[in-house]
């Protein structure tokens, strides 16, 4: 399978990335003969940015587009597009072990100076054996603007051989000395149909539940993989769509807003318990704790200990931000499907496994009265992105939905 069959509803993206990859080939083989062209002549370059709503798949595209990069299939001096899937440069670019491709995301609020530092540095490098050293920044958007200004530097004067892969929503998350410096590429939100397909294809998953899945999701490829073979997923998704029906009074209110937080601190949680006990045994590990004296750490390691600590505890508090973030999109879509029924819109509901309540509540209020709803949805969401205390937001929002 190639590495660009992940690319779904991406046609127009994956032929640009195509015909670069061919002249980035052309490029290194063309060197390595001692009559290499410019690069900047061709329509490869050294710094990309892939901007497209949640769940378009820029990450994908991304990872498609280095192991592309890396690729030494025979059948590309044939003709063939880079990017076999099968060779070594794709198969080791797309499980994460290539030596000379970064992959960089976070789960953190934001990536710092240090972080962003240690990238320029290794982008100096000449690659250690594969035909680019290629850095893919899944989440640039999280740059800080100190980050920013030391990525900056390094695409303003890019080193022999090596990609800069960055990913964010929109353009507008980049600093605009950034993205003027960077080839765009704008990926759209995949047609369900694709997506449910490549649920079924790749994933196994049931066509009825995957059809669903990407439905409910509008799209949103990670977000309809997760709903499709995660049943917690599902049941989180369940109890959020039943919060428009219990709004009816304070109590209601308050009460559906203390248990949205309850489940995103559920997710938070069990994120630790998947993640942190692992983290901190091997960094135990590492700084050579004895299995003989009950664990105890060697003088001098305590503060790598209490970094570790500090960097699980910022990661829960963005993987709850996150949890109730996927929740309130969950609510908006409720309203939209609410709106689309008022409205008369053929348009397919996203809920449609709900659609009792979605009826009930459509012919019980008036379209002006959900646009006010969805706007509450919306304004909850820029609080919390403002850190408004959550507790607070969340019930300002169910309030905002009683009242209509």
């Amino acid at each position: 399978m190639a590495v660009w069959d992940d690319l779904v509803g991406q046609d127009q993206v994956t032929a640009q990335l195509v015909d670069a990859s061919r002249d980035a080939d052309r490029f290194v083989t063309a060197a390595a003969e001692g009559s290499a062209e410019e690069i900047t002549a061709s329509k490869m370059t050294h710094a990309w940015l892939f901007t497209g709503p949640p769940g378009s798949g820029r990450s994908t595209a991304a990872r498609a587009f280095a192991a592309s990069l890396q690729c030494v299939s025979p059948d590309r001096k044939l003709g063939g597009a880079p990017g076999c899937g099968f060779c070594d440069g794709c198969h080791t670019t797309t499980v994460g072990t290539h030596a000379d491709v970064e992959i960089v995301r976070t789960d953190l609020l934001s990536i710092g100076v240090k972080e962003t530092r240690d990238l320029v540095r290794r982008a100096q490098l000449s690659p250690a054996g594969g035909r680019w050293q290629v850095i893919v920044l899944e989440d640039a958007d999280r740059l800080t603007e100190g980050a920013g200004n030391v990525l900056l530097k390094a695409i303003e004067e890019p080193a022999p051989r090596t990609v800069w892969l960055l990913c964010a929503p929109s353009l507008e998350d980049v600093l605009p000395t950034i993205r003027s410096r960077c080839r765009l590429l704008t990926l759209r939100t995949p047609p369900v149909d694709a997506v449910a397909d490549v649920l079924v294809r790749r994933d196994g998953i049931e066509p009825e539940l995957a059809a669903q899945s990407a439905r409910a999701t509008q799209g949103h490829i990670g977000r309809a993989r997760r709903l499709a073979t995660d049943e917690r997923a599902r049941a989180r998704r369940a109890a959020v769509l039943k919060l428009p029906m219990r709004v009816d009074d304070v109590g209601g209110c308050l009460k559906a807003a203390q248990e949205l937080l309850d489940a995103a601190g559920e997710d938070a949680k069990q994120v630790a318990e998947e993640v942190d006990a692992k983290e901190t045994e091997e960094l135990r590990a590492a700084l050579g704790a004895a299995a003989g004296t009950g664990g105890r750490l060697p003088r001098g390691t305590a503060g790598a200990m209490k970094e570790l600590q500090d960097r699980q505890k910022r990661r829960s508090t963005r993987t709850q931000r996150d949890s109730l973030d996927l929740a309130l999109i969950d609510l908006m879509s409720f309203y939209r499907d609410v709106l689309a029924l008022q409205l008369g819109s053929r348009v397919a509901l996203a809920n449609a496994d709900v659609r009792a309540a979605v009826e009930r509540i459509a012919s019980g209020t008036k379209p002006e009265q959900t646009l006010r709803r969805i706007e509450s949805v919306i304004a909850c969401r820029q609080a919390l992105d403002r850190n408004v205390a959550p507790l607070l937001a969340v019930e300002s929002m169910t309030m905002a939905l009683r009242a209509g």
